[in-house]
């Protein structure tokens, strides 16, 4: 029997590796580089092991993250090449992050598995998990998306007052960011499925995790504004990630007042047309969880098609 051991990550030495796997169980390019510059930002809540075998391969790892500010709760990535399953190292990895989370005291540890991998989901049920929510991933084909038929639902609401703009028209300022954290924070909290958790602690987690990230352009976050009352009613916030052959459209969302007044549909349509004309992109991909059914709706109407996801799965610790 091969022999296992388990030391601490070392980034010059296994991101490398690190990253291809994260890439596998994301579904999204992560990089070397990248994933050092992370881990830079989050290395003080955060411990990573990697499994080697004799001959001094990896064959596994975890990456163990405290919350940033949810007191008690711990998220990981837990992953055991397809080749070396079956020998006992995804048990010995789980083994030790969960001593590492009890001395801790973690009231709750969170992961996410790909859905379309049984097997994941039923180490995780073992070891007593239950599904949260289930989130999937939506693709366009932007060269065959049709934009036209939208122009005169634009064209209504900018008569009704609504101005669509961007963060760069505004100058990125930190009075118009912090209104863009305060439309981010209320309509993701309110999503249906997110069940009112908040993604950041405050506007200057947000100002850090967002706006001063590399992924962040101030033209493509798109925004929407009430004339009549200078409320932002509206946003999309689209990229092209590092490494990426497509864009990306972080997160779309309405102002709970503002509902029910294709708003969504207006402001997505006009992050679907900067991403085309100033990304270059050919397609766009955007995640959602099941419960999101009016976003859900507004994609497949623009055309998206569903691909595979992840089970976010949780386990209380009593």
């Amino acid at each position: 029997m091969t022999t296992i051991t388990l030391r601490p990550a070392e980034p010059e030495k296994d991101f490398g590796v690190l990253a291809a796997w994260f890439t596998s169980i994301e579904d999204e390019p992560s990089t070397e580089t990248g994933l050092k510059e992370y881990y830079q930002k989050v290395q003080e809540r955060v411990t990573v092991q990697v499994a080697v075998d004799e001959a001094g391969a990896l064959a596994g790892f975890y990456w163990l993250s405290r919350h940033k500010f949810e007191a008690g709760r711990f998220d990981f990535s837990l992953f055991v090449p397809p080749e070396r399953r079956g020998e006992g190292i995804g048990r010995r990895l789980y083994a030790e992050m969960t001593a590492i989370s009890e001395v801790a005291q973690a009231a709750k540890l969170r992961a996410s598995v790909r859905d379309d991998s049984p097997a994941d989901r039923a180490f995780a049920e073992r070891r007593g998990f239950r599904m949260l929510r289930h989130h999937f991933m939506m693709g366009l084909d932007l060269d065959a998306f049709d934009d036209r038929p939208y122009d005169a639902i634009i064209a209504r609401l900018e008569e009704e007052g609504f101005q669509f703009t961007s963060m760069a028209a505004l100058g990125n300022t930190e009075e118009a960011q912090r209104k863009l954290y305060a439309l981010n924070d209320s309509a993701s909290a309110s999503t249906p499925g997110a069940e009112g958790e908040h993604a950041w602690e405050s506007f200057e987690d947000f100002q850090k995790s967002v706006c001063q990230s590399d992924w962040y352009k101030p033209d493509g976050q798109i925004v929407v504004i009430d004339t009549a009352t200078g409320e932002w009613a509206a946003m999309s916030a689209i990229t092209r990630l590092e490494g990426n052959d497509y864009a990306y459209n972080l997160f779309t969302g309405v102002d709970q007042r503002y509902r029910g007044r294709k708003l969504g549909q207006a402001v997505k349509v006009s992050a679907l047309r900067f991403a085309r004309q100033a990304l270059g992109a050919h397609q766009v991909r955007t995640h959602h969880n099941m419960k999101n059914l009016p976003m859900i709706a507004i994609d497949k109407k623009l055309g998206y098609v569903q691909m595979p996801g992840t089970f976010l799965m949780e386990k209380v610790n009593n």
